[in-house]
């Protein structure tokens, strides 16, 4: 940030600083000046780099605070009371408000001036934004221009004359929506782009640059002053569309807070008044959410003088965070809890608070040591289930694979479900590939590919997997999420069904070993229909872990495969990686082995080809055979001697008591009364 020397010593007393010193205070405080030279009038420039966290310091008043709490020196604010100067003419009676989108705009102020004279800036105003590289425009608009780098809020101003309907409105812009800005360029703004328009047409982008219809010229009489802050995700997109970087979308993007809206307000309606020798309209007009309270943190001196390696009394604690304004009460022996200030959201955990008292007592005071203390601990069990994945996998003949996040917009629309729309940077950045992925199996899919083209094989096929985020938003809005997700693919070997079968089996096979090995939860595969264009809808199953939905597994679509070129079919699994991996480890229960034998009754039942496992399974649980430990699939067969439309499905049926032997013919009735049941339900005719 551009800064002069002279205009933060105006906040500072009971004296001013130096160049060296201010320099050494901010670098002390984290904030290193990168240049600084004098300047004609014998001022001081100075280029301050300061960290994106810290939105409160782009201004003068907030690097004259961090200054103030090293250098031990009080912070004199400007006066934000303008009572005393409003007239009776309230401001409701000039100008109506409504903010439809609160969600982006938090709150919006605005106020109303009339009798105004627009004309040159005093020396005063001229030089301190001169000395920072800024052009003076007019009294009124260089006052703007004055609050931004004064106190960190930008706030801009309206010829209310201009006004259709003596009416500000802060609304979502029009698909297609014109709008010509201050540097004279004609603009088409997108529906999901915040707008303040008037009672007919948009007059600002908000948060980013103003209109050149309403804007304050020589001739302006009447004005109505915004001041006002924005979502910060919503002006850092509309300003990367529209190519636009301003003072103001700088500061809007780091947060601005609504706490800080009606002082700054003040502080420019007082400056305007005079300056401009106009009349303030009694009151202010506020639209939005209410305030947010106050952050509270607790804070424990004990752990801090651990972090930091150092000792610092309680009390000396308590003053180094009073001077940075927060507001600490002493709860116990080893207990603080301190209220952050307003402009201060980067501060929410006990760790920043002690990164405020480390910066503050200054950190070359913290000795370093030539030697470092390390404990070694194991590592945490999300870790240890990750490398147990990638064993079980490995060992199954998977290779791991790292592809990239980003993909052409195109190939992402069919990998991404109809509720959800992919996240994406601009085309510049990311020329032909600006997308990021929502589904890691087109990245392994392309992969195949490469490895098709290089005539790679692998007994029994390739297999391939990767672990990695994939990203999505809701439709129509711009809360977009990241997931952690395990992809899987596993080659076809082989011609026709039974090839397909095998393949979605092993892959089956596979998914169960994770779920046993990393959760103690039941994992079951139930077929159903694809929210994607990646998966054959004839072939897929949703994965259900304890039957919560975590994935899906099945068969790869024709379109994907064409999608790469792909001349063999392969099979496809993508899950959610944290479902499988928060429960780790599982917990293990052991019995004892059985002491008498049991019988296994297999049944070969013929069904028409439509008829899937799970129904069958589904029936067997409801005649709940007596003595009956489980069934379980076996094999299915296909062949002249069944039939076309039809296909021979062989389940094993497990019978056991736990107290003695069982006899063939006590289980003779249990397995017919499934065979019957499976007639009943299913169509299904026992195969000789």
């Amino acid at each position: 940030m551009d800064t002069s020397l002279a205009w933060i010593n105006q906040y500072l007393k009971p004296t001013p600083v130096d160049a060296h010193a201010a320099e050494q205070a901010l670098t002390d405080a984290g904030f290193p000046v990168e240049e600084s030279h004098t300047l004609e009038d014998g001022d001081i420039f100075m280029d301050v780099e300061v960290t994106s966290n810290r939105g409160d310091c782009l201004c003068h008043l907030g690097l004259a605070r961090e200054i103030a709490a090293v250098t031990d020196r009080t912070l004199d604010l400007p006066s934000f009371d303008v009572s005393s100067i409003e007239s009776d003419i309230p401001v409701s009676q000039m100008l109506s408000l409504e903010n439809t989108v609160p969600d982006a705009c938090p709150l919006f102020t605005a106020r109303v001036i009339t009798g105004v004279k627009v004309g040159p800036s005093p020396d005063w105003l001229v030089k301190r934004l001169t000395a920072i590289g800024q052009r003076s425009i007019n009294n009124v608009v260089d006052i703007t221009n004055w609050i931004t780098f004064e106190l960190g809020n930008p706030c801009h101003v309206f010829d209310l004359d201009k006004l259709q309907g003596s009416k500000l409105i802060v609304r979502q812009a029009s698909a297609n929506e014109p709008l010509k800005t201050l540097d004279d360029k004609d603009r088409t703004l997108k529906h999901n782009e915040i707008v303040v328009a008037d009672g007919a047409v948009a007059q600002s982008l908000a948060g980013v640059i103003g209109g050149s219809d309403s804007q304050v010229t020589s001739s302006t009489t009447s004005i109505v002053l915004e001041v006002a802050t924005w979502d910060p995700s919503l002006v850092r997109n509309a300003a990367r569309r529209h190519a636009i970087r301003t003072d103001a979308s700088h500061r809007f993007e780091r947060i601005v807070s609504p706490a800080t809206l009606v002082d700054a307000s003040a502080r420019a309606a007082s400056l305007i008044v005079e300056l401009a020798n106009g009349s303030l309209c009694k009151g202010i007009l506020t639209e939005g959410k209410p305030l947010p309270e106050l952050a509270v943190v607790s804070l424990r001196p004990s752990r801090c003088n651990l972090v930091l390696g150092i000792s610092i009394p309680t009390p000396d604690i308590c003053q180094l965070l009073t001077r940075l304004d927060f507001m600490v009460e002493q709860l116990g022996d080893d207990q603080l809890s301190c209220t952050v200030p307003a402009n201060r959201p980067d501060i929410s955990r006990e760790i920043d608070l002690i990164e405020e008292i480390a910066r503050t007592h200054n950190l070359s005071h913290i000795p370093l040591k030539d030697q470092l203390l390390i404990r070694v601990t194991s590592p945490q069990q999300s870790e240890q289930g990750m490398r147990h994945l990638a064993d079980l996998l490995t060992g199954q003949g998977f290779y791991e694979i790292i592809t990239f996040s980003f993909v052409s917009t195109k190939d992402a629309q069919g990998f991404i479900a109809p509720s959800l729309e992919t996240v994406a940077v601009d085309e510049q950045r990311r020329k032909g590939a600006p997308t990021l992925r929502p589904s890691v199996l087109m990245s392994l899919l392309a992969c195949r590919g490469v490895n098709q083209a290089a005539r790679n094989h692998v007994p029994g096929g390739i297999r391939l997997y990767e672990t990695a985020s994939v990203f999505a938003q809701t439709q129509g809005s711009l809360d977009s999420f990241e997931k952690q997700t395990l992809a899987l693919l596993l080659d076809v070997t082989g011609k026709g069904q039974d090839a397909r079968q095998l393949a979605l089996r092993q892959l089956i096979g596979a998914v169960e070993s994770i779920a046993s090995t990393l959760t103690s939860k039941s994992i079951t595969i139930k077929p159903s229909k694809p929210d994607t264009k990646a998966f054959d809808p004839d072939a897929t199953g949703r994965v259900l872990l304890d039957n919560q939905p975590i994935g899906w597994i099945g068969l790869a679509s024709g379109w994907a495969m064409k999608l790469h070129d792909l001349d063999q079919p392969v099979v496809l699994g993508e899950l959610d990686l944290n479902a499988l991996i928060e429960p780790y480890p599982p917990t293990r229960r052991a019995s004892t082995l059985p002491a008498f034998p049991g019988i296994e009754r297999d049944l070969s039942v013929v069904v028409d080809e439509t008829v899937t496992w799970d129904q069958i399974r589904i029936v067997v649980d409801k005649v709940n055979p007596a003595l009956c430990q489980g069934a379980e699939f076996v094999s299915t067969f296909r062949g002249k001697q069944i039939g076309p439309g039809s296909k021979s499905v062989t389940l094993r049926l497990q019978f056991r008591d736990e107290s003695r032997t069982l006899r063939h013919e006590e289980v003779d009735p249990q397995t017919q009364a499934v065979v019957d049941q499976l007639k009943q339900d299913l169509n299904a005719e026992l195969r000789q």
